[in-house]
């Protein structure tokens, strides 16, 4: 239930900032305005505002899809699940944001908005639990998680050496590895069992 609420309440107010400027001006990520009007809050706020409707869509079916299985996972982990859920979405948005603070704090035009570096790090998070489950490339090509998740870590980190186009590509790769982290943290027999179920496979 936890993932359904999160997505809706993401919709809503991502739908709200679509059509009202305002709101989306005093919730985006602003690096600026976070170094020199204290505005802390926006580290969180821009995880649940989206730039377009496709944008939008696209992090909430990932969401969708992922953070019910983890939801279930963390239950065969802890018994805080509900809690290290959203610890980890959470802390996700904030982490994620890190790379673009540092190298923007000083730049008034830089914004950024999408809770693109938290379904990253739910992604992986459930990668970590199951390594061999598979996912689909385009939609269409079966290879295991932990493959999929090497190559996304390899594009993002390229992406982001490139500095092309306007996506986040650090927010990707940082929220990916705060994923993997956070589980090795919360239960750290995950890593060896990751280890063990590759070599093994």
């Amino acid at each position: 239930m936890i993932t359904l609420l999160i997505i809706g309440f993401t919709v809503l107010l991502s739908m709200r900032a679509l059509s009202d400027r305002n709101t989306m001006e005093k919730l985006w990520f602003e690096p600026f305005q976070v170094a020199y009007r204290k505005e802390w809050y926006r580290f969180i706020s821009h995880g649940f505002v989206h730039g377009s409707g496709m944008h939008l869509f696209v992090n909430m079916f990932v969401l969708w899809m992922f953070g019910r299985k983890l939801e279930q996972q963390l239950g065969f982990v802890t018994d805080w699940s509900l809690l290290m859920y959203m610890l980890l979405y959470l802390g996700s948005v904030a982490v994620a944001a890190l790379p673009g603070y540092l190298r923007h704090r000083n730049n008034p035009e830089y914004r950024a908005v999408g809770a693109s570096g938290a379904v990253a790090a739910v992604l992986f998070a459930t990668i970590v639990v199951d390594p061999l489950d598979p996912l689909y490339l385009f939609g269409i090509v079966e290879l295991p998680g932990w493959v999929v998740g090497i190559g996304y870590l390899v594009y993002e980190y390229v992406q982001d050496k490139r500095a092309q186009g306007n996506i986040a590509h650090d927010a990707h790769f940082v929220g990916a590895l705060f994923g993997l982290l956070f589980m090795a943290a919360l239960e750290p027999r995950l890593l060896t069992t990751l280890v063990d179920r590759i070599i093994g496979q």
